[in-house]
């Protein structure tokens, strides 16, 4: 077997997310199906670096998946992009891989960018790749209050009520929040994520952006370690899995 990294951007809009679904296209079968129809090899496996939800971008999400035969990278790049065409996925990069890498277990950290365009004009352009927010908000309160998220925390007020992980314990690497004209950038980092953990920390900082909570009132949240005290979930719309360090 040969082991392939490729490296992947999609548009979630048109996707139940990254995990194989029954009657409903996820992006894991689409690069399946892809692979299959290039190789002519039927057992096919491609594993993600990490899942996203149905409507969440990705900029560099990262598989791997194995091949009988040996092809040069670029051959497997242009091949599975021909036959992706009809999907808003594209494969952006292709490394041939020792047999012990593997694009989730083996990876670093990882990012997510979230986009927010602060306006009170709606959304053309940017519908669904962006949360629009009416209200103006501080970012300056919002950097700040996003330094309070960095570091090793329970995180359990910060996670969607499904998710299975066995310990809300995480470790965020850094939290930036930035302004150029009217789109609001979060940029986070961290080795791993827990179910809908990002989306909950923007919506609980969009709180302070628009002047709803203090400082004190996220670090209850955090401190509480319970959903029900922690903001809403940010809207799919504006998040991105930007990169994965290895």
């Amino acid at each position: 077997m040969y082991r392939y990294k490729l490296t992947i951007e999609y548009d979630g809009r048109f996707f139940c997310g990254w995990q194989r679904q029954k009657n409903i296209l996820s992006v894991q079968e689409a690069i399946e199906t892809a692979v299959r129809s290039f190789s002519g090899q039927q057992d096919v496996l491609v594993y993600g670096s990490g899942r996203t939800d149905a409507g969440v971008h990705a900029l560099g999400q990262v598989a791997h998946v194995d091949l009988e035969k040996e092809f040069a990278p670029y051959r497997v790049m242009d091949a599975l992009n021909f036959y992706l065409r009809a999907y808003a996925v594209t494969i952006l990069a292709v490394d041939q891989m020792p047999t012990d890498f593997h694009a989730r277990f083996s990876a670093k950290s990882r990012s997510y960018v979230y986009r927010i365009i602060n306006r009170r004009g709606p959304l053309a352009i940017e519908t669904g790749r962006a949360w629009h927010v009416i209200k103006p908000l501080d970012t300056a309160s919002m950097q700040e209050a996003a330094q309070l998220l960095v570091g090793l925390h329970d995180f359990n007020s910060f996670r969607a009520i499904r998710c299975q992980a066995a310990s809300s314990l995480r470790m965020v690497d850094s939290f930036t929040v930035t302004k150029h004209n009217e789109t609001v950038q979060l940029e986070v980092q961290s080795r791993s994520f827990l179910h809908n953990q990002v989306r909950i920390m923007v919506g609980s900082l969009v709180l302070i952006g628009e002047g709803k909570w203090t400082l004190e009132d996220l670090s209850r949240a955090l401190a509480l370690a319970d959903r029900r005290e922690a903001g809403p979930t940010a809207p799919p719309d504006g998040l991105y899995f930007s990169k994965i360090i290895y």
